[in-house]
């Protein structure tokens, strides 16, 4: 699964994200929030989902549109412990 957060500007290239280092803020916060890239498929977000709630943790997932073009979005993850 390879998950990437947002961009922190439009011409940056979006960072790599760990599963596991996703899973020990969980751990070490109990409630956190992610954004992810819109170059993240759908199918890796739900395998995401997927992987927390078989830990017993509760997951939401959101898109989030931050502009007026259809590509102008970022999926909001929040997990909760």
């Amino acid at each position: 699964m390879d998950l990437k957060f947002a961009r922190t500007e439009l011409d940056a290239k979006p960072k790599k994200a760990d599963v596991k280092k996703i899973e020990e803020s969980v751990e070490k916060h109990g409630s956190v929030i992610f954004y992810f890239d819109r170059e993240n498929s759908h199918k890796d977000l739900l395998e995401l989902q997927d992987y927390f709630e078989e830990k017993g943790k509760s997951f939401y997932m959101n898109e989030v549109k931050f502009g007026l073009s259809d590509n102008e979005y970022m999926y909001q993850v929040h997990i909760i412990d």
